[in-house]
């Protein structure tokens, strides 16, 4: 046996038996499963680079799904095979032994495409763009990448990284993934406590492994830089979760041509026509209006399906960003319209680079799939009575400081 295949061995006879080949947890799982809305009764689940299959056998368990497992590495699909009959999961999981980067499945052929702690193998980008084709129509893709969490890492924690993989930034990660044609649902920052539920059990076998034997003190090298990395640097990278739908809508900025359009869509979407005549308001105050910051996504027969729109506001003494109004035709609503603009509109925020914060008050449940989270977290509040968890604000840069104090609304706003 040559030294790598040696290596390769001794690589998998480590991790062999532990209950993670990733960091992950069963917590995180069902996070991210709830993230993905309404599935079919009985989804069809694509679990890519499962190993030995704790969230294929999850998703079998808890979401009644008939998964299909892909691994390329046969001993882990055999122990997955024996979990499933161990517990009444047989008829529920299929295994398969593939390379994920070429998949023998057709187009469309499932609900749910589900990668943990595996898109790297082929790379981020790689993985967006080739395993689109395998959703159904509605279908979702959940995927987990590690990034930095940092927006200036360390030499030493990005010399290992430039070894092994290029990392990226979340912002980067959410930008690539619109630009591959997605919404996305939801983004969750995977805790602390996934990455020991993986190096605790690892540290351990390494610990117990004989290095004499064949290629196992190259493995045992390897794994124990990796664990010490994590040590010592792991608050300047971690997993994050992404949870993805092809968009079905062509997004846009506004032109002067829309501003009807634009009206109806707010009056539809709203009980009265205030917010419709906000964004008439809006337009004409030269102070909070910011050409190219007001998004619409288009149905396919070419009619405005969304709208959303951020303009300049204050909090305490430093210039920020106000979304809103965010707005749906009643008839295309919870289809991906809204998202997929919200989405853009974001992101061309971020692409602008001047204000480092924008807030919003509006649905908790909603908002924080683009990443917002509590305002009061920021020390950012208003000068009237609101619920804490209607007002978020999420941060666009990370490179300096984030304004703190009282937002000071644009005056057609009326608050």
């Amino acid at each position: 046996m040559s030294d790598n295949a040696a290596s390769y061995e001794a690589f998998f006879a480590l991790h062999h038996g532990l209950p993670r080949q990733g960091p992950g947890s069963d917590a995180t799982t069902r996070h991210l499963l709830s993230l993905t809305g309404p599935l079919p009764e009985r989804p069809r689940v694509l679990d890519l680079g499962c190993g030995p299959g704790r969230a294929a056998l999850l998703l079998a368990a808890e979401a009644g799904a008939e998964v299909t497992a892909v691994d390329l590495h046969r001993p882990f699909l055999a122990e997955l095979d024996a979990a499933a009959a161990a517990r009444g999961l047989a008829g529920s999981i299929t295994t398969v032994h593939a390379d994920m980067a070429e998949l023998p499945f057709p187009d469309g052929s499932f609900d749910l495409v589900w990668a943990e702690s595996s898109a790297y193998s082929i790379g981020f980008d790689t993985a967006l763009r080739s395993w689109r084709r395998l959703l159904a129509p509605g279908g979702t893709l959940v995927v987990t990448e590690c990034e930095w969490t940092t927006a200036e890492p360390s030499r030493q924690a990005r010399a290992f990284w430039d070894r092994h993989y290029a990392l990226r930034t979340t912002e980067a990660n959410r930008r690539a993934a619109i630009a591959a044609g997605y919404a996305l649902l939801g983004v969750h920052h995977q805790p602390e406590s996934d990455w020991d539920a993986y190096y605790g059990p690892l540290g351990e076998r390494a610990a117990a492994a004989d290095p004499a034997a064949p290629g196992m003190a190259a493995a045992l090298a390897a794994t124990r830089e990796e664990i010490s990395m994590r040590n010592e640097h792991g608050s300047e990278y971690g997993y994050t979760g992404y949870v993805l739908k092809p968009s079905e809508w062509r997004v846009r900025p506004e032109t002067e041509a829309d501003a009807e359009a634009v009206h109806a869509v707010n009056a539809a979407a709203f009980p009265t026509e205030d917010e419709a005549d906000l964004v008439d308001a809006l337009r004409r105050d030269q102070e909070a209006w910011i050409p190219g910051l007001s998004y619409v996504a288009e149905a396919p027969d070419g009619s405005i399906a969304a709208y959303a729109l951020i303009t300049r506001c204050r909090v305490g003494d430093a210039p920020a960003l106000c979304l809103a109004p965010v707005a749906t035709a009643p008839e295309h609503q919870k289809q991906g319209a809204g998202t997929a603009v919200v989405s853009a509109l974001l992101e061309a925020a971020r692409a602008r680079g001047e204000e480092r914060l924008v807030v919003v008050l509006g649905h908790p449940e909603y908002y924080p799939r683009f990443g917002f989270t509590r305002a009061s977290g920021f020390g950012v509040g208003v000068a009237f009575e609101v619920p804490d968890e209607a007002l978020m604000a999420l941060v666009l840069d990370d490179s300096g400081a984030v304004p703190q104090g009282t937002i000071t609304y644009p005056a057609a706003f009326g608050v």
